[in-house]
């Protein structure tokens, strides 16, 4: 086998990398840098934005403790039937709780196939004054309710494939350590 063979093998193995956290926390940031270091080694790459998902795929959901749920394991079933393709699939997704994120994992590995757990785990603190959205804001004024790790719960994972602390690296960073956890995975 050449090396061409050898490369182009190594691209068509997908999997999906969750990246979950609190809002603002940096998930889509650090997804969007990963997705563009996988590409430029030549992978498939899909990234599954929270924000578009809620807007196409799970329209007329709401944020009650069964909707989110719901809209986790959509989005966990698109990105199982993409990744099982041979796509790199990122998540940069809140999936709150952590029986949400478990039955992901659990139908990846029925199927057979890699899934990744990175916990982009920044503090509210941080989250609050990065604020991308203004939703900390709007919380804050009253004006929204349930805004996740603030009056709405976040079960924080007990054991990720991956904890990043973005508040103490570089955007590049932090992809960085996603990607190595591919490559020693054999993913990348």
């Amino acid at each position: 086998m050449n090396h061409d063979d050898k490369h182009r093998g190594k691209n068509v193995t997908g999997a999906t990398i969750w990246l979950t956290g609190l809002p603002s926390a940096g998930k889509t940031t650090i997804a969007y840098e990963l997705a563009d270091r996988l590409r430029d080694e030549g992978h498939r790459v899909e990234l599954l934005d929270g924000d578009e998902i809620r807007e196409f795929l799970s329209a007329g959901l709401g944020f009650s403790r069964e909707d989110r749920h719901t809209n986790v394991q959509r989005i966990g079933f698109v990105a199982e039937l993409l990744a099982s393709n041979g796509v790199k699939v990122l998540v940069p997704v809140i999936a709150p709780y952590a029986d949400s994120r478990e039955a992901v994992r659990k139908r990846h590995q029925r199927e057979g196939t890699p899934y990744v757990e990175v916990h982009v785990a920044t503090p509210v603190e941080v989250c609050s004054v990065r604020d991308v959205k203004g939703l900390y804001a709007k919380q804050a004024a009253g004006e929204i309710s349930g805004l996740t790790g603030v009056d709405d719960p976040y079960e924080e994972p007990e054991s990720p494939d991956l904890r990043i602390e973005s508040q103490h690296q570089t955007v590049q960073e932090s992809a960085a350590a996603v990607h190595a956890l591919l490559t020693e995975r054999g993913l990348s």
